[in-house]
């Protein structure tokens, strides 16, 4: 273990570091609950969904652990999972026959790419080439989306034609449990306790088994039992057979625009999602060098790129580092024995389907909405008063995410309008050269969706 982890070096024993690998673990356990519920919604069997989330996960962890030796844990990224479900499969593909193996098809490319960037460095250029202000703006945006499908998915907000959405059935079992499961994780994580959002879930799918067994709650064909059914062959984990290796390459040479766009829009969000959770969990371990770099920022990065191409020949959406990782930080792990550990608590999990696949989206719902409270708080860090251009880019991508109930959207027409006020107001030279061709990309996209109405 010492020779491998360098636990001396890092101040830090076994102990602390599995029990620091078990915390983070705890506080992440949700993914395998919510991200079989978001991608399901695509059309996914969910079952092969959740073994190849914790497949995925421990594989990328591990790569994590003994590669780059950081405490960091990955798993399928909350936000583009749904952007995954709810903008590519729900509304860019709408009406195409099995969507989600398009956005498969997309994730995997997404992997190659960023494979490949890490190993030239050029990941940490591109990301560096976009304002402070922008990347504030898209992790704010991106955590209303992830709310607003909590509330869709519940009750809480529905469609109205006179208003577009309204609030649901106020005595609904589903919009109730759903609010006390936020008031819960809320209150829980004011006292500091671990895996908050785990325990909202857990709790709020109990209180939901209780109305259940009262008769609030009625079981129907669009009402599942929340009641899971354990036998020997429920313990084995679903096979990942409906999801694996189910790309569409075909329909992306045909439609290369589009896909291009849903393509880059899965780029651009990871880029950044990797690079600031790694940069803050690292700052917490005090893993960072005196100039405040990452050091070996190229294995963190390749590490959840190689996880990403593996979940999408699985069959799920993009892997990346876990902002939860600090919850393992904060306990005193400081090596990638903490990651290892929670990678082997992945596997475990598989043993567990019938418990995570048994959870409803009412109940997943809580943590998808102070997910996107957390996200959304990234708006404090934004400068309004700063470069227009940087600010009303930032501005639009927070508003339009939710508003027209699309990441690729938001991050679409925030990048076009700094651009074009950067250009406007004679900031040619501060304009990266990258910035052109990511520009360019998007203006495309605008025409062909021009030409479609």
């Amino acid at each position: 273990m010492e020779k491998l982890f360098k636990l001396k070096e890092h101040n830090t024993t076994v102990r602390t570091e599995i029990t620091a690998g078990i915390t983070t673990f705890l506080t992440m356990a949700y993914i395998l609950a919510v991200n079989p519920n978001l991608l399901g919604a695509s059309g996914m069997d969910a079952g092969a969904v959740f073994t190849a989330t914790a497949l995925a996960s421990a594989l990328a962890t591990c790569i994590m652990a003994l590669w780059a030796n950081y405490p960091l844990v990955l798993s399928a990224s909350m936000g583009l999972n749904a952007y995954f479900t709810y903008t590519v499969c729900l509304q860019d593909l709408k009406g195409i026959e099995d969507p989600w193996r398009i956005a498969l098809t997309a994730v995997f490319i997404e992997g190659i790419i960023f494979i490949l960037l890490s190993f030239f460095k050029l990941r940490e250029t591109i990301a560096n080439s976009v304002s402070a202000n922008l990347k504030y703006g898209i992790t704010a945006g991106i955590g209303l989306f992830i709310a607003l499908i909590g509330l869709k998915s519940s009750g809480v907000v529905v469609a109205n034609e006179a208003t577009l959405v309204s609030l649901g059935d106020i005595s609904s079992p589903q919009m109730v449990l759903c609010l006390a499961g936020v008031l819960i994780i809320a209150v829980m994580n004011h006292f500091h306790v671990k895996a908050s959002i785990l325990w909202g879930i857990l709790i709020t799918w109990g209180l939901g088994i209780l109305a259940q067994l009262s008769g609030w709650y009625a079981v129907t064909a669009d009402q599942p039992s929340l009641i899971p059914s354990f036998t020997a062959a429920s313990l084995i984990p679903p096979s990942i057979a409906p999801t694996f290796f189910k790309f569409n390459f075909p329909w992306a040479a045909k439609h290369l625009s589009q896909f291009i766009v849903i393509l880059f829009s899965f780029l651009f969000v990871d880029m950044f999602d990797t690079i600031g959770t790694a940069i803050g969990v690292a700052d917490k371990a005090n893993l960072l060098d005196k100039d405040g770099n990452l050091p070996k920022a190229g294995r963190v990065l390749t590490s959840d790129a190689i996880g990403t191409v593996a979940g999408s020949i699985m069959g799920t959406s993009t892997i990346t580092s876990f902002v939860e990782s600090s919850s393992g930080v904060a306990e005193g792990g400081r090596t990638g024995l903490t990651a290892l550990t929670s990678g082997i608590l992945f596997i475990a999990a598989l043993f567990l389907s019938p418990v995570f696949l048994a959870i409803p989206s009412f109940a997943t719902a809580p943590a998808l909405i102070m997910v996107g409270f957390f996200m959304a708080s990234s708006i404090r860090k934004m400068d309004f008063d700063s470069d227009v251009a940087d600010a009303v880019g930032g501005y639009l991508a927070f508003l339009l995410m939710p508003l027209t109930y699309s990441v690729a959207t938001g991050i679409m027409f925030a990048m076009l309008a700094w651009f074009i006020i950067k250009l406007c107001t004679g900031q040619v030279k501060k304009i990266h050269p990258v910035m052109y061709i990511v520009c360019a990309l998007f203006i495309v996209r605008v025409m062909t969706l021009v030409l479609s109405f």
